[in-house]
């Protein structure tokens, strides 16, 4: 039986070789006893692969988030603009023309008009890439690849060797024009070919004139870029030529159009159509005349110009030698325009109207006043000449105008103060442009208004038509003018616009101004009319039918340093009912200077022409004529 002494022993026993414990051991074993039970270490490992799993989903959360920021960036923010930007690189504007408007006569025959012709254009990159397969050509040999095999099916279409055709095909251009001026015919035989990634045909326009020469000068032309160059084509450039349009679409990696891609088209606004006064047929008889006159005469060159006195639109504007507008050898005469409106000469005898109007407006002197006119007078010193010589005539107002003597129209002009001369000039046209609007219209030329205060000629000399320079349009205007009751009525070659409703709408004609009375316009109408009778210079320009008064007129022209001459005759007709004022001038004849001799004849059939034409009724009332002598 253990007693308690050795239990107490047992317990506190150590094992053989260990050392007693200490107080402090004692102290250890007891706070080893105290401290909780630490986890196996299999447990501590397994905790380390779900952290790691939680570092990496943060990872993986900012690298979404940085992602998605960018994403929202790009799609959002930057997305508009890339996405313009891309589209702008597939995007490709082809101008649509407009088709330039017709110029017509008064009675809507064509003169000048634009067909449709295009433009062959290849791209030498894509035909690279071009592959035949299975196709044949128009020999039924099969088309090979590339520049070959294009030139192959186009060739025959344009007419060209396929050896030559394929040499131009290839290349690095990506523009390559292989034939201009195609008409619509080759145009759909090479859109037939299915090239369009290859080829590709451009829309232009030629300018043609289907009369020919009719009105050349006076027409114009355009160039290559379809821009009006002298004449109507320039001067009414902006209503014919219309706005051209725009069609915008995608394009492929190969240039061509990407199916249902179009994004914007603006269509073309055709130009308008203009309508001039002049008529066709006149303004042909007129230039065939004057083509025969210059033959005849030895002349350089001659002009006339029709206009109708009542309206002041000019029927015809001619110059002899017309070339066809068309014609490119014929560009530089085209572009100069008519010489009827910015060649300029000395009226001559012509001009002295002018001075007889002044002289009965202002009441210095009656058409029956009576005249001892010599061949030779002088006054302030200057002596002036007639055209012949002949001893002192007795001779009325009206004689003087007929018979055209220098002399008698200067003692005449005496009574006239020169400020009123001058001032007639003016009221008649003279030194301003008729109000044509074409290119190159001169305003002729006046002396200084004080030109009586420096020298004694000029004043006296522009009395019958020296001293001042004028065009055939503005001598052809005094008169008009005087055949309209005095009243001075616009030129004008512009009847309006037609649209493609074919409704003329009518320019405005503008208002006439009073020159002179009605009384003194018929004065010296009548007077005028004395100059194509038996006694008067101007007998060859009579019309069997109708009664003519006009005026004969020998006219200096000042050219490259030297002088020469301009024939010239101006009349009216129907003279007892004014309907046309025909007007002929020869520049240079050698036949004879002498403007009763050249240009009455011309005048006379190309009046006559005209008003058969319009169908204007013989004259019937008789001529009284005014004392010519006494």
């Amino acid at each position: 039986m253990r007693t308690p002494t050795s239990g107490a022993r047992r317990t506190g026993a150590r094992r053989p070789g260990t050392p007693a414990r200490t107080g402090a051991g004692r102290e250890v074993s007891r706070r080893r006893a105290a401290a909780p039970a630490r986890a196996p270490r299999t447990q501590a490992v397994a905790a380390d692969p779900v952290r790691r799993q939680r570092w990496l989903i943060v990872l993986a959360a900012i690298v979404v988030a940085v992602f998605v920021a960018r994403l929202v960036h790009v799609q959002v923010i930057q997305g508009p603009a890339l996405a313009s930007t891309a589209q702008q690189a597939r995007l490709a504007t082809q101008v649509t023309l407009a088709h330039r408007g017709d110029v017509l006569d008064a009675r809507g025959t064509v003169l000048a008009t634009s067909v449709d012709r295009y433009t062959v254009v290849a791209d030498q990159v894509a035909i690279q890439g071009f592959r035949g397969n299975t196709r044949t050509d128009a020999d039924g040999e099969p088309v090979q690849d590339g520049a070959l095999g294009i030139a192959q099916l186009l060739a025959p279409v344009l007419g060209e060797t396929k050896a030559t055709l394929a040499a131009r095909l290839n290349g690095e251009d990506r523009y390559v024009v292989l034939a201009r001026d195609v008409v619509p015919e080759v145009q759909r035989a090479v859109a037939a070919l299915g090239l369009q990634s290859y080829l590709r045909t451009d829309l232009t326009s030629e300018r043609t004139y289907p009369a020919g020469t009719v009105a050349g000068p006076l027409l114009g032309h355009v160039n290559s870029e379809q821009v009006g160059m002298g004449g109507i084509e320039s001067a009414f450039d902006e209503v014919l030529s219309g706005t051209d349009g725009t069609v915008t679409y995608e394009r492929g990696r190969d240039g061509a159009q990407i199916p249902v891609s179009q994004l914007e088209s603006v269509p073309a606004v055709p130009g308008q159509d203009v309508v001039l006064t002049i008529d066709a047929d006149v303004q042909w008889k007129a230039e065939d005349l004057l083509d025969e006159a210059v033959s005849d005469t030895g002349a350089s060159y001659a002009m006339a110009v029709v206009q109708d006195v009542r309206t002041g639109e000019v029927v015809a504007l001619a110059d002899s030698g017309d070339v066809d507008p068309g014609d490119p050898d014929a560009t530089e005469q085209v572009v100069d325009g008519s010489r009827a409106v910015d060649v300029v000469f000395e009226p001559g005898s012509t001009g002295k109207v002018i001075a007889m109007a002044a002289a009965l407006e202002g009441g210095y002197w009656q058409p029956t006043d009576q005249f001892e006119v010599p061949d030779t007078y002088t006054v302030d010193g200057e002596t002036f000449r007639d055209s012949h010589s002949h001893p002192v005539q007795r001779m009325t107002l009206a004689g003087i105008l007929a018979e055209s003597s220098n002399t008698g129209t200067v003692m005449m002009g005496e009574e006239i103060p020169f400020a009123v001369r001058y001032d007639y000039l003016r009221k008649f046209g003279f030194g301003e442009r008729t109000g044509l609007g074409l290119p190159g219209e001169s305003a002729g030329l006046l002396p200084a208004e004080d030109v009586d205060e420096v020298e004694n000629r000029t004043p006296y000399t522009i009395l019958f038509g020296q001293g001042v320079a004028v065009s055939a349009m503005q001598a052809t205007q005094v008169f008009s003018t005087l055949a309209n009751d005095g009243v001075r009525m616009p030129a004008t070659i512009y009847a309006g616009t037609q649209g493609a409703d074919g409704v003329l709408r009518a320019a405005d004609a503008g208002e006439g101004t009073r020159v002179v009375s009605g009384d003194t316009a018929a004065q010296v109408l009548r007077m005028m009319e004395s100059v194509t009778g038996e006694d008067g210079t101007g007998t060859g320009a009579q019309v069997p039918g109708y009664r003519v008064a006009g005026k004969t007129g020998t006219a200096q022209m000042f050219e490259n340093g030297g002088t020469t001459y301009v024939a010239s005759f101006v009349g009216v007709a129907p003279a007892d009912d004014p309907r046309y004022t025909v007007s002929v001038f020869l520049k240079s004849p050698r036949s004879s200077i002498y403007g009763g001799v050249v240009a009455a004849p011309v005048f006379s059939d190309l009046m006559g022409y005209t008003l058969r034409k319009e169908g204007v009724p013989p004259s019937q009332a008789r001529f009284e004529p005014f004392a010519l002598t006494w």
